[in-house]
């Protein structure tokens, strides 16, 4: 009996050894595990302490996968407020900057890089695509904006943008088969060209985003579009000096930014829009046809003298003519900047019958704010402007002192041109605008095709700059007489 308790108190004493084993096993595993738990905190944390974009790169990403893996992107939780002036106005800054100024910046990297010769080329590439853009763009955002209470779908404008954006290519095909462009020009053209085309599909995500009055996404849209297709076409440039190369590369950057920004950004953050009709879409080219037929036509006057001067003089000229466009070019821009984040605000003005009186102070007041911005530019171009230009471009530009003034002058037309059209288009006032940009294209053709004659490079300025003038007064007296059918 005792041999049998001893031998139950050691059976006992072992099972307590194993369970104060199996305990301290336990406590063990609990500290590592916490350890762990621990060191993947501090990672986390270091990891949301790294740098901004960064982060924000690496949220946008996680928030992609998870809507590929979910099989729906629109599902996904709108994550960005609306109705943000401050942050409309900053980014649509930004992005109206940087699309604005990517192609003169580009132009300084060319020369700089690839020469004046072909400098020229991817100047009259750009030209020509100011012009052609109006084909894809046909003149539906203002229109697309301004539509407060859909009604036509988002889908309805996507496929007006895709079919647009089809007949632009094929136009700007036929146009180069019809001029016999052979490279490099061929090149450059079909890179600067599809660009275009592309960054017009991107355009139309764009507007439904400021249709939801989140603007400011818009802008950091299109600011990764310009800054990535400018630093791609750099970085290929120097590494190739081939123009039509880095001209291409500008396709490939603006696709990507599309598929992994613009895309997604305006699916995660607007409501899903109804199915598409072919009735609302053909109301859509309807509506916009004569805004498409103006906008098409004031491209064509703003061009008419570049066009008219690569059948008469050497490209080169082509650089000089755009580089002086600067300033006329920065205006433009700075209007765009002021009004564009106005437009449905005046649009919601309009509405109200009694409000017309204050719609019309708002018109005038930003035609003076751009007015007295031109006066600053005039300033700033004769103090330091000049010397700035002949540096980036190595060409002494003093001596064209008097054909930059001019062109000040055709900026402050030009964004002033820009401006009327847009508020005619939101007054859905836009019948008989095409016969006004006919009237004023018939004109600055017969102007250029005299002038560059004539006086060549300075011809080519002036023609640009009465043409602009004559525009704007015939836009003017349009404007009055819709305010005054409007009071009546």
């Amino acid at each position: 009996m005792l041999h049998l308790r001893e031998k139950r108190g050691g059976t006992k004493d072992q099972s307590s050894l194993g369970s104060h084993v199996s305990k301290t096993r336990l406590a063990i595993r609990e500290r590592a595990e916490k350890r762990k738990r621990t060191h993947n905190t501090h990672r986390k944390h270091r990891h949301d302490e790294g740098p901004w974009l960064m982060r924000v790169a690496n949220n946008w990403w996680n928030r992609l996968i998870g809507a590929v893996y979910s099989g729906s992107f629109s599902d996904e939780t709108e994550q960005y407020a609306a109705h943000s002036t401050t942050r409309d106005y900053i980014w649509n800054t930004i992005g109206s900057s940087m699309w604005g100024f990517l192609f003169p910046a580009l132009t300084i990297v060319a020369t700089q890089l690839a020469g004046i010769e072909q400098a020229g080329m991817f100047s009259m590439a750009f030209a020509l695509g100011q012009v052609l853009l109006w084909i894809a763009s046909f003149g539906v955002r203002t229109y697309q904006v301004s539509d407060l209470d859909e009604g036509h779908s988002f889908r309805d404008y996507v496929i007006c943008r895709v079919l647009t954006c089809t007949a632009m290519v094929i136009v700007s095909f036929l146009y180069c088969s019809i001029m016999r462009y052979t490279q490099p020009m061929l090149g450059i053209c079909t890179g600067v060209l599809g660009f275009r085309a592309v960054d017009q599909l991107a355009d139309v995500y764009e507007g439904r985003l400021q249709q939801m009055d989140k603007l400011y996404l818009a802008g950091i849209s299109q600011t990764i579009r310009s800054v990535g297709a400018g630093v791609l076409f750099s970085i290929v440039l120097l590494l190739t000096r081939s123009m039509p190369a880095a001209c291409i590369s500008m396709i490939v950057a603006a696709v990507i930014s599309f598929v992994l920004v613009t895309l997604p950004l305006t699916l995660f953050e607007t409501q899903p829009a109804r199915k598409a009709s072919i009735a609302e879409i053909r109301a859509i080219f309807e509506e916009c046809s004569p805004l498409f037929g103006a906008m098409f036509l004031y491209a064509l006057i703003d061009c008419v003298p570049k066009l008219v001067m690569q059948s008469v003089l050497s490209y080169d000229n082509q650089l000089y003519f755009n580089a002086m466009y600067f300033p006329t070019h920065s205006i433009i821009m700075v209007g765009s900047m002021l009004y564009k984040p106005q437009l449905v605000r005046l649009a919601n003005i309009w509405s109200e019958p009694s409000k017309h009186r204050r719609f019309s102070l708002i018109v005038f007041a930003l035609i003076g704010v751009v007015a007295l911005v031109s006066v600053v530019v005039g300033i700033f171009m004769m103090w330091l402007g000049i010397p700035i230009l002949g540096f980036m471009y190595g060409v002494d530009f003093q001596q064209f002192a008097f054909l930059i003034l001019l062109m000040v002058l055709a900026g402050f037309l030009s964004a002033a041109v820009d401006f009327l059209y847009q508020i005619i288009t939101v007054l859905r006032a836009q019948e008989g605008v095409v016969t006004i940009y006919f009237i004023s294209f018939i004109i600055a053709l017969v102007i250029s095709l005299v002038l560059v004659s004539l006086f060549q490079l300075t011809g080519a300025v002036i023609a640009s700059a009465v043409s602009m003038a004559v525009l704007f007064g015939l836009l003017l007296v349009k404007y009055f007489s819709i305010m005054k059918t409007a009071r009546s």
